[in-house]
């Protein structure tokens, strides 16, 4: 893999001054972050395929968040925190949290060290004394024993704090109530909070204690008493080592903190960059992020024998405001309509950064790909044009998050996702970011960063009101055949490249030709004279199939991912003068010299599978021949797309299960650019 090419170039960083110029000419300060993944260089067991978490991944994550700590953020505090919890998944999926203040500098002074003092269980008693009289309250520790570690040391302590005013209360507790449950994590996510007093806040600081070291699980808090409290445990344990801290992290829409998150994400890591105000802070931080992954074995791409793919997991973009109060698109509807627009006209900004599924059953469809009906979406990008001046937050939330979601519904599932901008349906819902999610983690930073500068700068282009699209387009099936294949998809990807040139914004196109090449990998090239074939991997869509039962007792949704495409690219010399033949039947050139050639076929059987009856058509042989019934020049073999077609010295090999025919290959329907094995 060559990737040399693709450092940042002058170009690059001339366009991405000129693109904060034009920003703050128009009083606008657009924000954006990442949720990049990375995977271990061996990733072996469920957690790093199928599962969110595992034996090795939050250990992985601790590394990795020691190793940002030191380089980037040193006195930050790094807080273990529950997330996310899903059907069939017994606890929640955890996210690790490094906070630091706005200004890069610590909340809190702590004097705590990675080489320090273990707290013996004097001193346990006193940090807890001493933080109630600092706090102006009296605690009455509850102790707790652990099922899972009988010699560890567990002390609750009901604490809270309203309109500024500290308070704790006794928590009678029965001895034989006074236990842990049995689920792993932190102590203060296992308390028998079901026998907690009736009425009182369910608020408790938790203190644990070993040999190894000790910890405390933070009540849920707003920030400024969270803050307090952390200062006064710093002020009282200086000389320690350091504590595991975890809690409830509140929402800093404000943004007073700087916040990075390592989350448990199925199959990977995923890391939830801090608010970027630039495109230069986003690179800045996803070539850290490089580094600081090499040095604890994490990195963003898998190996498949020589073939480097991503992770299989996101990489995806956020943009949005430094404020809520100082959003840009809130008071801007037709600037969001415009790059809805623009987005919808150009498959490439779907497909070519994307993971190996897209299409309709992904995790990004586009929005003519969705739930949506055309009508709907026009219907609504036309009302919100229309909106008078103002804060416009709630009407473009309620117009556009039941538009943009996948054909079940899922808001979550889609290119470009509100299901964080302004949706009062859940409690991250409102936070003004609007998502790009047709995004997969690239094998190098610079690629994710060209691709980061490339949306900001269409983004800044669409400011202006004539550079804008006034409708969508109508793709019809063309979006899932002629627009998918690599020719296709560069031609696309040079346009979007020239309307920035034109609106003074190039980029250079050197980092996305490496990128191209690399997203569909040449599987054949042949050349003789004039004559040229090359044959490069397509994309597919796989079809989605029905609700299936796993275990947990809940259902899973999975796509039939055997189906293959790739696209011949050839000359004029080569069609005027030769002919193939695949599988024994000829693969005929289209009439147009310009339109291209595609064959879809099926790699493998799965279970469960769409036509379970077809069975798999590899290997697949390709034979040249001169003119249309002329001397054969050269017959290949392809097993499957990682080995690509391999040249074969025996001109006796014949396809497997099927006879030589005369008839032709030919696509699902007429005016298909693609022809189906399957047919």
């Amino acid at each position: 893999m060559d990737i040399s090419e693709s450092a940042v170039s002058q170009t690059n960083l001339n366009t991405a001054a000129t693109l904060e110029q034009r920003l703050t000419e128009a009083g606008i300060r657009l924000t954006m972050g990442g949720e990049p993944t990375l995977v271990p260089l061996n990733p072996c067991g469920a957690e790093w395929s199928v599962a969110a978490d595992g034996p090795t991944k939050l250990s992985l994550a601790r590394a990795l968040a020691l190793e940002l700590q030191q380089r980037v953020w040193p006195g930050s505090l790094l807080l273990f925190c529950p997330g996310k919890r899903y059907d069939g998944e017994v606890n929640p999926r955890w996210a690790l949290r490094l906070i630091t203040g706005q200004d890069g500098l610590p909340l809190v002074r702590s004097g705590w060290s990675r080489e320090g003092a273990i707290p013996t269980a004097a001193e346990a008693d006193h940090l807890l004394a001493a933080i109630a009289k600092a706090l102006g309250c009296s605690f009455q520790p509850l102790p707790l024993r652990d099922p899972l570690d009988p010699d560890r040391r567990i002390l609750a302590v009901p604490l809270s704090c309203e309109q500024g005013q500290w308070r704790s209360l006794p928590w009678p507790l029965a001895e034989e109530l006074r236990q842990l449950n049995a689920a792993p994590g932190p102590a203060g996510l296992r308390l028998p909070l079901e026998h907690f007093p009736d009425g009182a806040l369910r608020q408790v600081l938790t203190l644990e204690l070993d040999c190894r070291g000790w910890g405390l699980f933070l009540p849920p808090l707003a920030r400024v008493p969270l803050e307090r409290l952390l200062q006064v445990i710093a002020e009282h344990s200086r000389g320690w080592v350091s504590p595991e801290l975890s809690g409830l992290l509140p929402v800093d829409l404000d943004q007073h903190w700087q916040v990075l998150g390592l989350t448990a994400d199925p199959g990977v890591l995923e890391i939830n960059l801090p608010v970027c105000l630039t495109w230069q802070d986003y690179a800045d931080w996803m070539e850290l992020l490089e580094q600081s992954g090499a040095v604890v074995g994490l990195r963003s791409w898998k190996q498949y024998g020589s073939r480097v793919e991503g992770t299989g997991g996101g990489n995806h973009l956020l943009f949005g405001g430094p404020s809520l109060d100082s959003h840009p698109f809130f008071t801007r509807p037709d600037w969001l309509v415009a790059v809805l627009r623009y987005w919808q006209h150009h498959p490439s900004l779907a497909y070519l950064f994307s993971g190996r599924s897209i299409g309709p059953a992904s995790q990004a469809p586009r929005c003519d790909e969705g739930s949506a009906a055309w009508l709907d979406l026009e219907l609504a990008h036309r009302t919100l044009e229309g909106l008078p001046a103002g804060d416009q937050r709630v009407a473009i939330g309620e117009t556009l998050r039941h538009l943009h979601a996948d054909r079940s519904g899922n808001t979550h599932r889609s290119e470009i996702s509100l299901d964080k901008f302004w949706n009062p349906a859940w409690t991250a819902g409102c936070q003004g970011l609007l998502e790009f999610r047709a995004l997969e983690s690239l094998p190098d930073h610079r690629w994710s960063s060209a691709v980061a500068l490339l949306f900001r700068a269409l983004i800044v282009r669409l400011l202006d009101p004539a550079l804008r699209p006034g409708a969508l387009r109508s793709w019809g099936e063309h979006l899932h055949d002629r627009a998918l294949l690599p020719s296709e998809l560069w031609r696309d990807l040079e346009q979007v490249l020239a309307d920035l040139e034109t609106a003074g914004l190039p980029l250079d196109p050197e980092p996305f030709r490496a990128l191209w090449q690399w997203r569909c990998p040449e599987l054949l090239h042949w050349r003789q004279g004039d004559a040229e074939l090359s044959i490069r991997q397509a994309l597919e869509p796989w079809p989605l199939l029905c609700d299936t039962p796993v275990e947990g007792g809940s259902t899973s949704r999975f796509v039939d991912s055997s189906l293959r495409r790739f696209e011949l690219m050839t000359n004029d010399a080569l069609r005027e003068g030769y002919s193939l033949r695949l599988q024994g039947r000829p693969l005929a050139w289209p009439a147009d010299p310009r339109q291209p050639l595609a064959v879809r076929f099926r790699q493998e059987a799965l279970f469960p599978c769409l036509h379970p009856l077809l069975a798999p058509q590899t290997p697949l042989v390709l034979i040249l021949q001169e003119g249309g019934q002329g001397a054969e020049i050269a017959r290949w073999r392809l097993r499957s797309e990682s080995e690509g077609f391999e040249l074969l010295t025996d001109a006796g090999i014949e396809p497997a299960g099927m006879e030589v025919s005369a008839s032709p290959w030919r696509g699902a329907r007429n005016h298909d650019v693609t022809v189906d094995l399957r047919f």
